[in-house]
């Protein structure tokens, strides 16, 4: 008879640590509830309440990830930004339609629960949370030996926002004439990593010895809902779009009317030293802005008269700034002069 004893631990899955891990972030902000744990913490679902200030309220429901930046964070063995990456793709997103968000998800999957990696994580996804004003009720972890190579891990984050119906910033909104601004990303956001890392891997550069790297690639992504929010509820902005994977040209064309087009000043682009960079390093002007922000983290579309309303929603860091006009066309981008990566 075979006495050999099989275990879910002995096949690499530890329930104990991960339950440890959910008492972890149970108690994670202890700080804005006191003692009170989250109530929605271990049970299956989350239950949330609609705010009674809505009239006719309007569910807005987005998910993302931060791609292969978490491969510079293992590289690093840094943990504690990713979490606030992981929230501002999702709440960035929100924004664009005018919700604010209200509750925040995760899903961690990992080759073996590392509690002191995990806990890292989980606290920049609540700081993320505190910086959008919505609350972390729940998510998944799961330990996943044979799938993920040691130390590897991935994570997706999934939020939920509301809009008052009548707020629904949509396409119709946007009109000729109406100015195209730029507000700044703090840095390269969550974008194009695939690219970064495989250019470091031909230039043989070991990011731990590069202080000007070091600082840059973990640079966690700007989140802009206070300051949108407090746009959309002054009637200051027509529309908006969030600066990701596809750069200025594909995102802006995501919000841009059939008969309009947007036509966009690449010279009067403010970018910063990590763009200059990787220009400098052999990636065309094309790809760049194809693949990066280069600089410009969110855009705005604006009637001119409520310009100079906008600078006092921003930190000097952010102002937005003028980069073009929407004018009669044919739903194109279009993209003239050329960005100074040297600035």
């Amino acid at each position: 008879m075979n006495k050999k004893k099989f275990t879910y631990k002995k096949s690499g899955v530890n329930i104990n640590a991960a339950d440890k891990f959910i008492d972890f972030i149970s108690t994670v902000s202890a700080k804005k509830r006191g003692k009170k744990k989250f109530s929605n913490i271990g049970g299956f679902g989350s239950i949330t309440n609609i705010p009674n200030n809505f009239k006719q309220p309007r569910i807005v429901a987005c998910t993302d990830g931060v791609g292969t930046k978490i491969e510079i964070a293992n590289i690093l063995n840094k943990f504690d930004t990713i979490g606030i990456d992981l929230v501002a793709m999702s709440v960035n997103d929100l924004i664009v339609q005018g919700a604010k968000p209200l509750v925040f998800l995760d899903y961690i999957s990992i080759n073996k629960i590392d509690l002191k990696k995990l806990k890292a994580i989980i606290e920049g996804i609540n700081n993320g949370c505190n910086q959008s004003e919505c609350e972390l009720v729940g998510g998944e972890t799961a330990e996943m030996p044979d799938t993920y190579e040691k130390g590897k891990f991935d994570i997706a984050g999934f939020a939920v926002g509301v809009v008052e119906k009548n707020k629904i910033l949509n396409k119709e909104k946007i009109k000729q004439n109406n100015l195209i601004l730029a507000v700044p990303s703090s840095g390269l956001h969550s974008n194009g990593y695939s690219l970064i890392r495989y250019l470091i891997k031909q230039k043989k550069i070991n990011i731990k010895k590069n202080k000007f790297l070091k600082s840059e690639l973990l640079k966690p992504t700007k989140i802009y809902v206070k300051e949108v929010l407090n746009l959309i509820n002054k009637n200051l902005i027509n529309g908006c779009a969030n600066i990701t994977g596809g750069g200025l040209s594909d995102n802006i064309k995501r919000i841009i009317p059939d008969k309009l087009n947007a036509n966009i000043n690449l010279d009067k682009i403010k970018t910063s030293k990590i763009f200059g960079w990787l220009k400098n390093n052999g990636i065309s002007d094309k790809e760049m802005l194809k693949t990066f922000n280069c600089g410009v983290g969110f855009c705005l579309i604006v009637e001119s008269k409520n310009l100079k309303k906008l600078n006092k929603f921003f930190s000097k860091e952010y102002k937005p700034y003028v980069i073009g006009k929407i004018s009669k066309g044919k739903n194109k981008v279009k993209l003239n002069g050329s960005i100074n990566w040297l600035q």
